[in-house]
């Protein structure tokens, strides 16, 4: 692995950044806000793990973190200019995974009817917070997708993995034992 001897490079200082395959491009660009909110969302799954037990759960929120990393590079490459990677490319499955958790999640989880309001525990209130963020790590890949462009199977996964945030939320609290808050559209 090569070592890191900088981290700085100016090159930014005004304002553009660049891409993978060295297209420069303005630091205010929908690119930039999608794959940057995709690594908001990654720095917010890094919080969720430190706060989970060591278990399966852990496992797949850090694999979900090492595929962000390829979603941000997918989103990072202007495909009119630069090829994809192979790392900037999902694994085959990765969605069906997702799917596969969720269900498993719903199987355990006693059901619940109405708006659950985002709290209880630490990690399932952080939970919450990436789920939030993900769906605007969507909005802003949907934005991008109008106008350059983004692989169908980035959209999915970004949309599921909101879908599982939800459910392990709900896991998380039900594991410790806290109740879910529902909201009280006719409460003061």
């Amino acid at each position: 692995m090569k070592r890191i001897t900088t981290v700085y490079t100016r090159g930014g200082d005004k304002g553009t950044t660049t891409l993978v395959g060295g297209v420069r491009i303005g630091k205010q660009s929908i690119r930039l806000e999608a794959y940057g909110t995709v690594d908001e969302l990654n720095a917010q799954l890094g919080m969720l793990a430190s706060l989970m037990d060591e278990g399966s759960d852990k496992t797949f929120v850090e694999r979900i973190q090492s595929n962000l990393f390829r979603v941000g590079t997918h989103l990072a490459t202007d495909q009119s200019c630069t090829p994809l990677y192979a790392s900037a490319k999902l694994p085959e499955g990765e969605t069906e995974e997702v799917e596969k958790e969720i269900d498993a999640i719903l199987d355990m989880l006693p059901e619940k009817q109405g708006f659950i309001l985002p709290g209880g525990t630490m990690a399932a209130s952080v939970a919450h917070v990436c789920r939030t963020v993900c769906r605007r790590a969507e909005r802003r890949i949907v934005a991008l997708a109008d106008e350059a462009a983004v692989s169908p199977d980035i959209i999915s996964y970004v949309n599921r993995l909101s879908d599982y945030l939800f459910v392990l939320a709900k896991k998380l609290n039900f594991v410790a034992g806290r109740s879910e808050k529902t909201w009280c559209n006719t409460c003061k």
